[in-house]
């Protein structure tokens, strides 16, 4: 899997640059967008690199899910404790 290519620009800093912006993003890279220091937006392509985390994401949760044993408690009876 080929690595994305990440940096951070202040909104400003995007406001006013958004064209080049636009080009980075449609050649694969990833755009955060900060708002005093925190993350508030991602600029990106949407093409490709996100459904390939995404996909890998799942199968993470696959593995995770075919290793976790089954309790002797009943779907019924985790629903009653969760209202609990």
């Amino acid at each position: 899997m080929k690595s994305i290519q990440e940096r951070e620009v202040g909104a400003f800093e995007a406001k006013n640059k958004l064209s080049s912006l636009l080009d980075a993003a449609s050649r694969g890279q990833r755009i955060w967008i900060t708002k005093h220091g925190k993350r508030v937006a991602l600029l990106s392509s949407g093409l490709g690199t996100v459904d390939t985390e995404t996909e890998n994401l799942v199968e993470e949760f696959r593995k995770i899910r075919a290793s976790a044993k089954p309790g002797k408690e009943t779907i019924k009876e985790l629903i009653e404790e969760g209202r609990r």
